[in-house]
This record gives C-alpha cells, structure tokens and sequence, in this order.
C-alpha cells in the first residue's frame, strides 16, 4: 500500500515538473500561469482524496500489520516509542471488521485486540528518586496484564517488603514484549540498560539485581554481559541467584533450591485440583505435568534435575515437560507417552514458568492441534486434560525463594563494602 501510495506522488511531482517547466519555456500570460496553478492546486488534493478512498480494508488492515511488524522486534531505537504509538492510534482507527484482517509475519488482530486484563494494576517500577541502594528485579516479561501484575509483581512486593532500605525498580530483557505493553496498554517499561542509566542518573551506589530467570541460562548470562559494562558506575553491583540455583553437573544432581521449588509448585497444583497429597491424587488415576520453556543452554540439564527432584520426593505421578523438548525427554510426544505408560488417566497440566504468559495460555491451554492440551487430547489415551493457568512467581513460598535469594546478595554487597 505504500509502495502504491509513493509511486502515485512521484508520478504527480514528475507532472507537476514537466508543467512548471514548459509554462517557463513558453512565457505564458499571467492569467495562463494563474489557470494552471488554479488547475494543480485542484488536482492535488483530488489526487489524494482517490488514493484515500481507493484504500481497501485488506489494505487498511495490512498498513496495521507492517507497524506492529515494525515493533515487533528485540532491539529500541530512538524510534521506537514512536512506532508504538503511530501502531496504537492506525489500529484504533479501523473498523471492527478491518481488525480482524490484519496479518503479517507476527502481527495478528489479538496484538491490541486480545483481553490479558487491566494494566492500570501493574506498577511498571520506572520511578525516578532511587537512593543509594537499589534492587533491580530483571524479567524477561510478559505482555499478559494480569500475569505481570500476578507473577512478577507479586514477586517484586515481597521483595520489597522484606526490603524496606532499598528501592525495588523493574526491567525487562524481553523489548518485543516492553514494545507491546507500551502500544497497546501506554505502560512504559524500562529495558536492561534504560534501568541501569536510570540507576546511574540517580546516584545509586550499591545495585543488587535479582532475575527472576528459573535457571543460569541463555537470558542470565546476557544480563551478567550488560552489567559487565557498567560495573565501574557503582560501587558495588551484586547478581543474586536464579530460581533453582546453581545448575549443577548432569541429571542427577540437585539442590536445596530444587527441592524447595519441587515442593512448592507440587503443593500448590494438588491444592487447586483438590488433593491433600500426591499419593491421594495418584491413586484416582491423575497426573500432574509441569511445562517449561526448555533451552538449548547447557543449563537445560536443570529439567532433569527437577524431574529427579519430583521422584526423589516421592512425586511418581507428577512430570516435567518443556516447549522447545530440550532436553530431549522433556519434549510433549515423550511426556505423553510417559504418563500413558505409568497408567494415569487424567492429566493436570501447569507451567513451570514465572509468568503465566503466552506459553501458558497458548502453547500449553490454547484450542489450535500444537498445543498440549490438544495433542494430549489428541492421543485418546486419557479421561480427561485440565489446565492450571498460573505462574511461579504467584506462590507464596517461590516469593519467599526470591526474597532468600536477594538477601544473600544484600549481604554480599554489605561484605563488599566493608573490605
């Protein structure tokens, strides 16, 4: 449509120059001159009004597409807060069935159109008036409302009330999703380095930053990189542990980290689905599976480690899947035959994921064949396939994990200072 829009003006200019130049060849009268602007002064908006009226709802639709395309990527420029809001403003301008048409290679009508819940209760932690201390709670994010203000908010308070000398501020490693919010919902998110310069800008000395990644992964390894480069604005910069601590040889090892979660996450999906204990939920034939994310990272190793977490506390009949199948056991076609094989015939299902995000509601509890509670359906081997949508970071004793986490770092910083 643009490239349709541009060839229709330079068509125009080239008209309007050949107009002007033979009009200064040929000397004309004034009142020739004057009819002839008259005439172009008429053509131009008449030329603009068609062009407008020519633009058919695939096209309107498509020119919505290519500016949520446009910010649907990882890296912020200058522009991009722009972008943002030139999407917002072409979407709001469409009708109801135009929006259903717009397409691209990641747009679609559920970018603005989708409900994920209200915005206004989510605290975006951008303020400025820091102090000397900060803790920087790193995300990678979620564009799902009632999931950020849920999971990583819930996560972000209990370290803040557990820290009441330090500011608690918010970033996310995620731009497409910081990108996102802020279009749809005009909540301004601050990326990895917009919140350390905000740190610097403030005058803080002492940062601690707690990810609330589960592992030492790809995304983890990244922040310790950025923060590499900024080391020499503060006088100490701590990085706390993950969820599930230090990652650890092969399958077989494990850590109290590990344990805690296991315990957690396990307690918690007996107690939405009713059960006192995982041997009562076993004994009526049901299963619990936990989806992660899953990672190429050697880090991956850490879905083993809760996997043989679960059955060395005695949880046969809960499992550990992940999205990517990496590693290779975790993966959807192999948890189902797992859980066929040990005899269970109704199925839980439950992220093993701080937020309750996309994944959750799309790739684990969404209606299209690829999700898994299609394909687990789709394998006609079990009675029934639930779904437990809710994060990590809205349980209680994983908020506690976090906050354990943070405090140790505090203390190394305080160590740091005193040497």
């Amino acid at each position: 449509m643009k490239k349709k829009f541009l060839a229709t003006m330079i068509a125009a200019t080239t008209i309007l120059s050949m107009i002007a130049g033979c009009g200064e060849a040929a000397a004309p009268a004034p009142a020739e001159t004057e009819t002839k602007e008259e005439a172009v002064q008429t053509e131009e908006p008449a030329a603009e009004e068609t062009e407008g009226a020519e633009m058919s709802d695939e096209e309107k639709a498509a020119e919505v597409a290519e500016l949520i395309d446009a910010i649907y990527v990882q890296e912020w420029t200058e522009e991009t807060d722009e972008l943002c809001a030139k999407a917002k403003a072409a979407w709001d301008a469409l009708t109801d069935a135009q929006k259903e048409l717009v397409e691209g290679e990641d747009a679609d009508p559920d970018y603005f159109g989708r409900d994920t819940g209200d915005a206004s209760k989510d605290d975006p932690l951008n303020a400025d008036e820091i102090g000397e201390n900060e803790i920087l709670v790193v995300s990678f994010g979620t564009s799902f409302n009632d999931s950020r203000a849920k999971d990583i908010g819930g996560v972000e308070k209990a370290i803040a009330e557990a820290n009441p000398d330090w500011s608690v501020r918010r970033a996310f490693t995620a731009q497409i999703i910081i990108n996102h919010v802020l279009a749809r919902d005009g909540e301004k998110i601050d990326n990895v380095k917009q919140a350390l310069d905000r740190a610097v800008d403030n005058g803080v000395k002492n940062l601690v930053v707690q990810p609330t990644h589960l592992m030492h992964g790809a995304e983890y390894d990244e922040l310790c990189e950025t923060l590499a480069e900024y080391e020499d604005k503060f006088e100490t910069v701590v990085v706390a542990e993950p969820l599930l601590g230090e990652v650890g040889a092969d399958a077989t090892v494990i850590n109290d980290d590990k344990k805690a979660v296991a315990e957690a996450i396990t307690a918690e999906a007996l107690k939405e689905a009713g059960f006192d204990t995982a041997d009562a939920a076993a004994k009526e034939g049901t299963a619990f599976v936990f989806m992660g994310h899953g990672t190429a990272h050697t880090a991956k190793v850490s879905y083993s480690q809760m996997a043989t977490q679960m059955e060395k506390l005695g949880y046969a009949n809960v499992f550990v899947g992940t999205v990517e199948g990496e590693p290779e056991e975790t993966a959807c076609e192999n948890i189902i035959e797992a859980v066929k094989e040990a005899g269970y015939k109704k199925v839980i299902l439950r992220p093993l994921m701080v937020v309750a995000g996309d994944h959750a509601n799309n790739d684990m509890a969404g209606d299209d064949e690829d999700s898994w509670k299609s394909m687990f359906t789709a394998s006609a081997a079990f009675d029934s396939i639930d779904c437990q949508i809710a994060g990590l970071g809205r349980i209680e004793a994983i908020e506690k994990q976090y906050v354990e986490h943070t405090a140790a770092a505090i203390d190394e910083s305080k160590k740091k200072l005193s040497e």
